[in-house]
């Protein structure tokens, strides 16, 4: 054997050693943030054919000022400009999708400031918030504008009366009994809630165009089924067995299940990469969290509505999780 193949055949027999990630995906940010937005389209199409041009307003005001302020903090911080990554628009639309639709103008300005400059780059940027930056967005507005935020549009009861309340604060305040008479019946109220046809945030009143939504995701392998079913259902077992007024098991979990932010706060917020566990049993443990304190807000708590506050919560507790409950070395049981 020469040595020019000798040579030829050390070279064919190297071992080429890299850093992770070794498994090749056609899957980009960019890429899966624009599918979650299309994901969103069917809700927000919805929404602005229901409340009309205030929930546009708030829709475009919401996207927009959150790509200006991802552009001049980036600037701010001599970092490329990647807005057409999809990641503020998304976050400008989720944070508008949890605000009444006849906000002031200001406030999803300020909320985009906060979930954007304070929530996301204050901490490093995309893929290093602890938080999640809607809801920071979301919470900020809430604590400082309360009545602004509770304020929502009239609505039409079978009783001949206008409502602006949802039916979660009729719940709250008046009981089961007014919120079936609101609606008529209980089949009417479970119509109103699926289809989208009662008051709310933006984004919680069309459960069925949410649910499109988030299994277009699951379909895709965006997100993992597993966090938006054990957050849903984890709702739906607690408030059966102590949400309703005549002892355990006399609750209604489907109105719960289906009022309120549930819906779009399981399938597209829990489902965050950055801020929920990296494993699956991870997952499970934050979503039963969320679930479990949000029906400890909605039954004992002052607000109605927990889902925002249960999220940031269980944030805090994300690399906890991550901590004790880490993924299995390759190749051991």
């Amino acid at each position: 054997m020469s040595e020019q193949s000798i040579h030829q055949e050390d070279r064919q027999t190297k071992l080429l050693v890299s850093s992770s990630p070794h498994i090749l995906s056609n899957d980009s940010t960019r890429k899966i943030m624009w599918t979650v937005i299309i994901a969103l389209v069917p809700a927000i199409v919805f929404a602005i054919y229901y409340f009309g041009l205030p929930a546009f307003q708030t829709l475009a005001i919401g996207g927009i000022s959150a790509v200006v302020f991802e552009v001049i903090v980036q600037k701010i911080r001599r970092k490329p400009i990647t807005v057409s990554d999809g990641s503020a628009l998304l976050c400008g639309l989720l944070l508008a999708m949890c605000l009444p639709p006849q906000v002031p103008v200001y406030l999803p300005i300020v909320g985009s400031f906060l979930a954007i400059v304070v929530a996301k780059h204050a901490m490093g940027g995309l893929g290093q918030n602890i938080f999640n930056p809607a809801h920071i967005g979301r919470a900020a507005l809430m604590v400082s504008w309360p009545v602004a935020m509770t304020s929502w549009t009239k609505m039409q009861s079978v009783v001949d009366t206008v409502t602006t309340a949802t039916p979660l604060n009729i719940l709250k305040m008046q009981g089961y009994e007014a919120l079936i008479d609101t609606f008529g019946s209980q089949t009417e109220m479970y119509k109103a809630l699926f289809f989208g046809l009662r008051n709310g945030s933006i984004g919680e009143t069309s459960a069925f165009l949410l649910l499109i939504g988030g299994v277009f995701l699951i379909y895709k392998r965006y997100i993992d089924w597993v966090a938006p079913v054990c957050m849903i259902a984890t709702v739906g077992i607690l408030t059966w067995l102590f949400g309703g007024s005549n002892g355990i098991g006399s609750g209604d979990p489907l109105f719960h299940m289906m009022a309120g932010g549930l819906i779009i706060g399981a399938f597209f917020m829990i489902t965050d990469y950055v801020t929920t566990p990296i494993t699956r049993k991870g997952k499970i443990i934050f979503a039963v969290g969320a679930g479990t304190i949000t029906v400890i807000i909605r039954l004992i708590g002052g607000y109605p509505e927990g889902v925002c506050y249960s999220i940031l919560l269980m944030n805090c507790v994300t690399p906890l999780i991550d901590r004790f409950i880490q993924p299995g070395q390759y190749g051991r049981k």
